[in-house]
């Protein structure tokens, strides 16, 4: 087990070359949940991620010997950046085995820091089988969580928040591994030991969940929006950290994540992955378990696909009712069409897609039927559109999200 001092020495050892990030309370989205929530920016970090404190104090630990002969890591990207770019500011060679589905932003900015990325596996597991192959070379590796060193590293964000902001009644952490919540755990543990510690998983890989007894069944698996808390097995020395330290585990749906990703951008102004919107996604899915706490969340990462994004932002919109698709069925001649987008326009819907089908469906051959994809000011313009439409003598229904 970690201790206090493991992580004041690590805070010492990293002090300057990891940025003391912004502790911030967020009054909007407290105003929203009901509970009062403090948020810590480390994707604000030069990497966007809390990762590089953890491979930092690692990497520091090295012997002259090991950083002659260099080191390996195995990341979704994250710890990946991290390493790599520690790794080359110190002078050490690095090499980076990723998973073939990480995102393309996340490999090139580690390739950017200099490090060799090797593309291997399907997910965390298959990458990590590649690792033995480099050891056997002299590299050392660096794990990205299952180590003392970087479990310290990671506490270090505790640390920073009990500096910088008011007692807390729990702290929200998301969990792949397990290095940020046993980090972060020691430091509460230590110094706010009536802070509640509640680590946070998405539906998909409940891991350490599961492990704990918290929740019931296997781990799924599957594409993940939150990739950087994918993972499979947590660590054995993660696993005895949070035995003993933390209090609870929520699992949230991968609905919530994207909701907190689009919440996050919308009202703090701040670009989060969906590990990182984690927390909030936890206390937005269980608000009557946080209602009138003080809440602290660590925004742990920022690197994400923009492909990904976009596709969350309208998947928030339209379970938000602000996308939404009407399906019109009408005589098919010429200025229908036209007369249909003018009523959509008048009431504030904006046209961002249209489908006009003459063959298929169960439209006569004279009639036709369009779909329209509508972005709307708000929620209750839908009806208000489908009704217009209705009332000019169309039949229109507003089609299900699914």
């Amino acid at each position: 087990m970690i201790t206090i001092d493991s992580v004041r020495a690590a805070a010492a050892r990293i002090g300057g070359a990891v940025a003391r990030t912004p502790f911030l309370h967020s009054e909007t989205l407290s105003e929203l949940t009901g509970a009062e929530l403090w948020l810590k920016f480390e994707n604000l970090q030069f990497t966007a991620s809390f990762k590089e404190r953890g491979a930092l104090n690692r990497l520091l630990t090295l012997s002259p010997e090991q950083k002659a002969r260099g080191v390996v890591a195995v990341s979704a990207g994250n710890h990946a950046q991290g390493v790599a770019l520690h790794a080359r500011r110190l002078g050490i060679p690095a090499t980076i085995v990723m998973p073939t589905g990480t995102p393309r932003v996340k490999v090139a900015r580690t390739e950017s820091f200099g490090a060799r990325v090797v593309l291997g596996g399907t997910d965390f597991a298959e990458a990590s089988a590649r690792v033995p192959a480099f050891v056997a070379e002299g590299l050392t590796f660096i794990h990205p969580f299952d180590d003392t060193d970087v479990m310290a590293g990671q506490g270090t964000v505790a640390l920073e928040m009990l500096e910088q902001g008011p007692s807390l009644d729990a702290v929200v952490v998301a969990v792949g591994g397990g290095g940020l919540i046993a980090g972060v755990a020691t430091v509460l543990r230590a110094l706010a030991p009536r802070t509640e510690i509640i680590g946070v998983q998405t539906e998909l890989y409940p891991s350490m969940a599961v492990a704990l007894g918290r929740h019931g069944g296997g781990i799924p698996g599957g594409t993940s929006v939150a990739e950087g808390i994918a993972v499979a097995r947590p660590g054995d020395m993660t696993l005895d950290h949070a035995r003993a330290l933390v209090d609870d585990m929520i699992v949230v749906p991968e609905a919530a994540i994207e909701d907190a990703v689009a919440l996050l951008l919308q009202i703090e102004k701040t670009l989060c992955e969906g590990a990182g919107a984690a927390g909030l996604a936890a206390v937005l899915a269980q608000p009557a378990r946080f209602a009138a706490k003080r809440v602290g969340l660590i925004l742990c990462g920022g690197n994400i696909d923009m492909r990904v994004l976009n596709a969350m932002l309208q998947r928030h919109l339209a379970r938000a009712g602000q996308l939404v698709r009407l399906e019109v069925t009408c005589i098919d001649q010429s200025g229908t069409l036209g007369t249909v987008a003018t009523l959509i326009g008048a009431r504030g819907g904006n046209i961002l897609d249209v489908v006009h089908d003459r063959v298929f469906g169960d439209a006569s051959a004279r009639s036709a039927r369009i779909q329209f994809l509508i972005e709307l000011p708000d929620a209750a313009a839908a009806e208000d559109i489908r009704a217009s439409v209705t009332a000019a003598g169309y039949r229109a229904s507003l089609l299900p999200r699914g």
